[in-house]
């Protein structure tokens, strides 16, 4: 037998071995120090053993958030912003000391949060049902607010694109009750939209029931959008779609993975990012231990790994000096753990 195939049997033992115990999730205290290597960063793929470092954990940040959504990282400021929407906040957890504060109060009850190209902060508010843009003189643009006359229900997530436009998502989940936001009635048909440089504002999709987190592929050639709807439509998938991306328009939508999990069941994805290698990490969560946390897909759609957590994640990005840190928001919480995977843009 061959060395490299000694390598790649092995690897494949380790594989189905952290296969078969994918369901297990380790007991901590997140005080007493794990032992290495870290047994909450899962293996389900040998593609995934590459990103696993053996000797760093999981840590967790901060806790006492209501619900925490929208990480985004500054990489001239250093610090990680991100939004507890309950709370009408934003949060921002500074690299030079882990010191974590209040950042903005009050927040428009944002969920999402990214920056452009510029370094300019973009939020996605629920409370003021709109997307707007902090200027580095600290003057709020209103960037989008209306489509047809008509309000938009209560934007989500979104991205940005090197084109200077910007994606974004409006599932209208900040007006369905006043917890996070003001409850109202849906004005607009659950859709994507896309903002160009003169701030024209056009609806690039309504095909999904939901969507809730997005993201672009490394080349900038398709869009990831999460379904969410089966939390009011019994008929909407639970599911990654993929979209090509041309011209500004979105087309030829197709499911990218599925968020079922064999032995588990189906939870919901919500928050997406990819890395430079094509993977698309997935903060998921509503089924409990051994699904929560996050999903990493490689570019065929195949699971290949997850990271368990104690709490729903709801939504990640990477982040640090080297773009290899992935930061989650869990619910009440926000976690970190290096990774040899590097985020694919600027947030």
């Amino acid at each position: 037998m061959t060395s490299n195939r000694r390598n790649f049997l092995g690897a494949g033992a380790a594989a189905l071995a952290s296969l078969s115990s994918a369901a297990a999730q380790t007991k901590r205290d997140w005080i007493t120090p794990v032992r290495y290597p870290e047994p909450d960063v899962v293996v389900l793929d040998p593609r995934f053993a590459k990103y696993k470092i053996g000797n760093t954990p999981i840590q967790r940040l901060h806790v006492g958030t209501m619900w925490a959504e929208g990480p985004a990282w500054n990489g001239v400021g250093k610090f990680l912003v991100w939004s507890d929407i309950p709370n009408n906040v934003q949060m921002r957890w500074l690299e030079e000391n882990g010191k974590v504060s209040v950042f903005r109060n009050p927040a428009g009850y944002s969920n999402g949060n990214t920056f452009d190209w510029e370094g300019r902060q973009i939020s996605f508010e629920h409370g003021n049902r709109r997307v707007v843009r902090y200027e580095h003189s600290g003057k709020v643009t209103v960037m989008a607010d209306k489509f047809n006359g008509k309000p938009l229900n209560a934007p989500n997530d979104g991205a940005v694109h090197p084109d200077g436009s910007l994606y974004f998502t409006d599932p209208g989940y900040g007006i369905l009750m006043n917890y996070e936001g003001f409850k109202a009635t849906m004005e607009q048909k659950e859709a994507i939209y896309r903002v160009d440089k003169s701030g024209r504002i056009d609806k690039v999709s309504d095909e999904m029931y939901k969507p809730n987190g997005l993201c672009f592929s490394p080349d900038y050639k398709k869009v990831y959008v999460a379904e969410t709807g089966s939390t009011h439509y019994p008929d909407a998938p639970k599911n990654v779609a993929v979209f090509d991306l041309a011209d500004g328009k979105l087309r030829n939508k197709k499911q990218f993975c599925s968020m079922d999990l064999p032995g588990k069941g189906a939870g919901l994805a919500d928050g997406i990012r990819t890395d430079t290698d094509g993977n698309l990490w997935v903060g998921a969560g509503w089924v409990g231990e051994g699904y929560d946390g996050v999903h990493i897909f490689a570019p065929d759609g195949k699971r290949i790994g997850q990271i368990h957590l104690p709490e729903i994640c709801a939504n990640l990005c990477f982040g640090g000096t080297k773009r290899n840190r992935l930061f989650m928001c869990g619910s009440q919480s926000l976690y970190a753990v290096y990774t040899e995977a590097i985020g694919a843009h600027i947030c």
